[in-house]
């Protein structure tokens, strides 16, 4: 039975060769055979740690990428690049075209405040981006209209920055004022750790305890309305060339909370979090991979998630946090949202996100960034460190993998004999 119509315009087939610009029709054999060649899965590819180390891509993510290409070097399975790093997608996209020889559009790739495209109520208030490079462009890209540094509150505010001994002696030589028509800052949107820790910490204080308007000091501490504060990025350290971890942007949201927690007697209260391993990044994961199969003229609905990550506490926590998320979404009555998650890590409503059809979320830990096998093996510790931010419970088993493999290139091996899937047939 002649059931389903395809119109090939001249020049495009949905295999990449060319057309002749004929009709033709499917019979539905012919269409389900189309369907069970084409995958009902997706990779999610954490990047430092697990495809490249700093600026330099790793030699078994080169080989890994190239078991997802056809003869072409098209890629024949959704994948999406997930990074708790702050760049401009562009660049990051840009970056890892060129490390593969494979075609990666800019939204293929989630970097840590990417799903702050979700909270749309905040995109018009008057916010202070902390971060460093491109932190303005950045967060204009995913939505936000009105923006200011810390370098704005510096010049309007010029007499709270007295950990800056330079700015001590500027000030005292020269005749400043508060700028009084300076708009108060509504929101908070830390994307990434910031230069000048000690600046930033004194100045955020400032606003947490005025309400954004650091201009008279508050009567009573326990009077002021918490700021709204979107964090995105919890990892307390990454790797990079160094021989041990780097502090990240966890470190430096760590030092704020212990702050505020000593001047005011109270807990950060945050708004929301974002980057792995909170769940919101990855359901927007989802909706890239749902998008990506989409352009790649997938038919089927994406059925399971893999993760390749290096960072138990981060990359292996999120995806078990997703996983377990997706479970509880399964066995809800009548499709009804589970609404079981914390505040800080609610995923909101957005009809701008493709429908959720993933059910399950493997992890694949590797060992060429932050896990190391060999020292765990090695290690007469038996002290268990959390290194998770304070609003996600530490829960040991989540750290665990589906499973361990040496690197990204065994982990794809892994994921297409699971999976009984050939990408050169």
């Amino acid at each position: 039975m002649l059931i389903s119509r395809i119109r090939h315009e001249s020049g495009y087939s949905t295999d990449g060769s060319e057309s002749s610009g004929t009709d033709f029709y499917l019979n539905d054999n012919l269409e389900e055979t189309l369907k069970s060649s084409q995958p009902d899965f997706g990779i999610l590819f954490d990047v430092d740690g697990v495809l490249a180390r700093g600026t330099n891509p790793l030699e078994p993510a080169v080989k890994a990428l190239k078991l997802l290409q056809d003869e072409e070097g098209n890629l024949k399975v959704p994948v999406a690049f997930v990074t708790n790093a702050c760049n401009r997608s562009e660049d990051k996209a840009r970056q890892i075209s060129k490390w593969f020889n494979v075609q990666v559009l800019p939204d293929m790739v989630i970097h840590a405040p990417t799903p702050a495209k979700l909270l749309t109520e905040f995109h018009d208030k008057h916010v202070l981006v902390i971060g460093q490079e491109h932190r303005r462009d950045i967060a204009l890209d995913i939505g936000f209209t009105k923006v200011c540094t810390i370098e704005d509150i510096q010049k309007a505010y010029p007499f709270l920055d007295m950990v800056d001994h330079d700015n001590r002696k500027r000030v005292a030589a020269g005749t400043y004022h508060d700028d009084p028509s300076f708009p108060r800052v509504e929101a908070i949107l830390m994307i990434g750790e910031p230069k000048l820790w000690e600046t930033n910490l004194q100045l955020l204080i400032d606003l947490l305890l005025t309400e954004g308007k650091p201009t008279r000091a508050p009567s009573s501490i326990m009077g002021v309305k918490p700021l709204p504060i979107i964090a995105c990025n919890m990892d307390l350290v990454f790797m990079d060339r160094a021989c041990m971890p780097r502090f990240g942007h966890g470190s430096f949201l760590l030092c704020l909370e212990s702050l505020y927690k000593k001047i005011t007697g109270r807990e950060l209260d945050y708004t929301a979090l974002i980057g792995k391993p909170c769940e919101i990044t990855y359901r927007y994961a989802e909706h890239c991979i749902a998008d990506v199969a989409q352009k790649l003229g997938i038919q089927n609905p994406i059925k399971k998630l893999y993760f390749i990550g290096d960072n138990p506490s981060v990359d292996i926590v999120g995806a078990n946090l997703y996983h377990r998320f997706l479970r509880r979404q399964s066995e809800c009555i009548d499709n009804e949202e589970v609404n079981y998650l914390p505040r800080s890590r609610s995923i909101p409503n957005n009809s701008h996100l493709y429908q959720q059809t993933v059910l399950a979320m493997e992890s694949l830990l590797v060992g060429t960034g932050v896990y190391k096998p060999e020292e765990e093996e090695s290690s007469d510790d038996d002290v268990d460190i959390y290194h998770g931010h304070r609003d996600i419970e530490n829960e040991p088993e989540l750290a665990k993998p589906s499973k361990f493999v040496i690197d990204v290139y065994h982990g794809i091996r892994h994921i297409l004999d699971k999976e009984n899937f050939s990408v050169k047939t």
